[in-house]
């Protein structure tokens, strides 16, 4: 009977935490360098994140190519004639490639200079929220997993987007105090929101079924619980706010640290979010 023991294994691999940390910050470099067509304290760093986000984007575009059992089909995304757009993942598809295409049509009018920018930007910036997103919604649509199937995910991961891009524009403001106190107060407020998601997260899981009782075990203790509540909650989240509430976080110093420490909390909370639940599946 050994023959037909079912091994249980993981559907989304580590690569895709990766992705979606990456893609988060290039959501939040882009939506900051839109804003700062509108927030001259932000001007410096314009160039800047948009050629950040660039760069990531072309690092998460190659994570998910080679997941791919057979990479080559990504040109199939690139063919409407193939792409079936009753499907969720085809959409997903398309934003992708949409957002580079007009990300690099907005880097080349940055270069050129002149008109045009700021609609350009306006646009990346749309089409840069709908990363997290579908991030989320692709987590979302799974019923039978806890945790994944609630309406907040998208938004949480559009918060975390924020604050890991604000955390990353932190280390391109160098020493400018008026654009690092504008990221300052975008790092504190997107960090909070974060911060209360997950504690209405963790309220629901610990009160709801079993299945959910058991994914609240996995997420809060052993190695799993280190990664979720020690780094992510207290040490990349809880403690940038009170870092940043403090007269040092108002300083260059602080806000760097901070911004770097909800860099670590973000890759942390999307890895646990990401694996934890699927922990559960392995145990039965």
């Amino acid at each position: 009977m050994g023959d037909f023991v079912w091994f249980h294994d993981v559907s989304w691999h580590a690569t895709y935490a990766i992705y979606f940390f990456i893609i988060g910050i290039v959501a939040g470099l882009t939506f900051l360098s839109f804003l700062s067509w509108h927030n001259e304290a932000l001007r410096p760093i314009r160039a800047s994140s948009a050629w950040g986000a660039f760069v990531l984007l072309a690092i998460g575009g190659l994570l998910l190519i080679a997941d791919l059992s057979q990479p080559l089909r990504f040109f199939n995304i690139l063919n409407p004639f193939y792409l079936n757009f009753g499907s969720p993942l085809a959409w997903g598809a398309l934003n992708i490639v949409s957002f580079g295409i007009v990300l690099v049509v907005y880097l080349f009018m940055l270069r050129k200079g002149g008109g045009g920018g700021r609609w350009m930007a306006g646009i990346a910036a749309l089409l840069a929220l709908g990363l997290p997103i579908y991030t989320g919604f692709d987590l979302t649509v799974h019923q039978s997993r806890p945790v994944w199937n609630t309406p907040i995910i998208p938004v949480l991961f559009v918060a975390m987007a924020i604050a890991s891009g604000s955390a990353a524009a932190s280390l391109l403001a160098g020493s400018n105090a008026e654009t690092r106190a504008t990221l300052r107060q975008y790092l504190l407020w997107s960090t909070g929101a974060v911060g209360v998601m997950l504690v209405s997260i963790l309220g629901t899981t610990h009160h709801g079924g079993s299945a959910q009782e058991l994914t609240y075990l996995i997420l809060t203790t052993g190695t799993m619980g280190l990664i979720f509540v020690g780094i992510g909650i207290v040490a990349g989240t809880a403690a940038p706010i009170a870092l940043l509430l403090a007269p040092f976080g108002r300083q260059q110093l602080g806000v760097v640290l901070a911004g770097m420490l909800v860099l670590a909390g973000g890759a942390a909370l999307r890895y646990a979010l990401l694996m934890g639940p699927q922990q559960l599946q392995t145990l039965y």
